[in-house]
């Protein structure tokens, strides 16, 4: 009875190690399938950034755009080769901006060691050049339309806060002893402007009261 007894031990032991090796055994298929979608997944991705590569390198650039964005929104870790090449397909879109930045990227990445390091340098300087270029025409623009007769509606008040000492009727300048207080020549003390004055002021029109 008690040998019998040890067997059936023996026996629900042995079924319960086997049961714990099969759900082991299914756990670690599972963990393998997923690991071969992940895998699965990144080659793909990285197809489409060879293809993106290819696409700047033969001047389709609007193409490469999309195919560098689907490549950074659906890897974890962006590859630092991919901030060099997106950086100079941007300066070929005219996204000056973005290709500072992204060429910026590569050089903190890589620094002079590399591999694109040195055109990296090179699309820089480009970019930053042209980027310079574009503030100054906007900084133009602004000015050739601030220069017109342009009237800007100030609202049923028919008045403005003061721009220049935003309403507190006082320039407060800081020196070497301290504060210093001036009265507003703008304002005549009211913290406010009349629409017609405050549209001299934007075109530097508006003369500052003689007596301040």
């Amino acid at each position: 009875m008690m040998r019998r007894l040890r067997n059936f031990s023996f026996f629900v032991l042995l079924c319960i190690a086997s049961q714990g090796v099969a759900q082991d055994s299914e756990k670690e298929k599972i963990r393998l399938i997923e690991l071969q979608a992940e895998v699965s997944k990144t080659t793909s991705i990285m197809h489409q950034l060879d293809s993106a590569i290819y696409l700047s390198d033969n001047q389709r650039y609007v193409e490469a755009d999309e195919r560098f964005l689907f490549v950074m929104r659906n890897l974890r870790s962006i590859p630092s080769d991919l901030t060099y090449y997106f950086g100079k397909n941007s300066y070929h879109l005219k996204k000056y901006r973005q290709s500072v930045d992204w060429l910026n990227k590569y050089i903190q990445l890589k620094g002079t060691t590399g591999q694109y390091s040195s055109e990296a340098v090179e699309w820089l300087k480009k970019a930053e050049a042209k980027l310079l270029e574009e503030k100054a025409t906007e900084s133009l623009k602004a000015r050739e339309v601030l220069s017109r007769d342009y009237n800007i509606d100030c609202g049923p008040s028919g008045k403005v806060t003061c721009p220049i000492c935003m309403g507190k009727t006082v320039i407060v300048k800081k020196g070497y002893f301290g504060e210093s207080y001036k009265t507003c020549p703008y304002c005549s003390k009211h913290g406010y402007l009349s629409c017609d004055d405050y549209n001299k002021l934007v075109r530097g029109q508006l003369n500052p009261s003689a007596d301040q």
